[in-house]
């Protein structure tokens, strides 16, 4: 069945309880003079709520009215928080440089309001000492524990060892405050134009340092 209501000639009953354009309540009148008073007003006659007895119909422009919807209904995707599941990947001996690139990344992740998914690699003799992942993974969640929490335990996986890391920030927080500060860096940036090129080619020089993130709602890895 559509999911449009009917309209115009399409309303076939007797009578219905007519809704102004202005939302005034007109009352119960025959079909036939709810048609004419859409030709006088030039707009369409609109079942609203076809289960109501008489159904109650609206003088409106519907076309006008589907667009509306639509951009409506666009706006609200636009804004729709996904849940989207990030990758790190780290080897239980990895040196402390890479470690603090690593957690860095999962930082701006949880930052971003997303799910961190922490793996480690065994390789060889590694995978007799499961402690080690365990320990690395136990320290991992320690120093980010202000911005997220363990959503599930460390747990082996073959040759792997997983554990998922959760935001303590909603992701439509992190997304209202990302808005925030991308409009306070636009104000900054007329105000103080010089700054703003300095801030851009800054940017350009470290980002390499971003290649782990995606834009896609896909799980997003980095390799140690």
């Amino acid at each position: 069945m559509s999911a449009e209501p009917r309209i115009n000639d399409r309303i076939r009953v007797p009578e219905v309880r007519l809704v102004g354009p202005s939302g005034e309540q007109v009352g119960i009148v025959p079909l036939a003079k709810a048609l004419e008073l859409a030709q006088e007003y030039d707009l369409d006659l609109v079942e609203v709520a076809a289960n109501a007895r008489p159904p109650v119909c609206k003088l409106m422009d519907y076309g006008k009215f589907k667009y509306e919807s639509a951009m409506k209904a666009r706006e609200a995707r636009k804004n729709q928080a996904h849940t989207v599941i990030k990758e790190m990947k780290l080897r239980p001996k990895i040196d402390p440089h890479d470690y603090d690139t690593k957690k860095g990344h999962v930082v701006r992740f949880l930052k971003q309001g997303d799910k961190v998914k922490i793996t480690i690699m065994f390789r060889g003799r590694e995978q007799s000492r499961p402690e080690l992942g365990y320990r690395l993974l136990q320290r991992l969640a320690t120093d980010v524990e202000d911005l997220g929490f363990v959503e599930s335990n460390p747990k082996q996986d073959g040759r792997n060892m997983i554990m998922v890391l959760g935001p303590h920030k909603k992701k439509t927080e992190a997304m209202a405050e990302a808005r925030q500060a991308q409009e306070a860096r636009k104000a900054d940036a007329k105000a103080n134009p010089g700054k703003s090129q300095n801030a851009a080619e800054t940017e350009e020089a470290t980002g390499s340092e971003d290649v782990v993130e995606t834009e896609a709602p896909a799980e997003a890895s980095a390799e140690a």
